[in-house]
């Protein structure tokens, strides 16, 4: 098993962070598509298949973006 890199680790903990916004919020259903997303990427990618990696990285920023809005809202 191979150890995980610091970039496989911060997708994990935003899969984390997106799964825990609040379900009556207006964000709720966009982080669930993104979460969505990102998983199966991971899946792709922990299993070496042909994966674009800028669209990890897109949906990851989209990600970060979701969970700051999200915040923003709970103020």
């Amino acid at each position: 098993m191979k150890s995980q890199t610091y970039e496989e680790k911060l997708i994990h903990l935003l899969l984390a962070r997106l799964e825990r916004i609040s379900v009556d919020s207006y964000w709720a259903h966009r982080a669930s598509g993104v979460r969505g997303a990102l998983i199966r990427s991971m899946e792709a990618y922990e299993a070496q298949e042909n994966l674009d990696i800028q669209t990890l990285e897109s949906l990851s920023k989209l990600g970060f973006k979701i969970l700051e809005r999200a915040a923003r809202e709970k103020r």
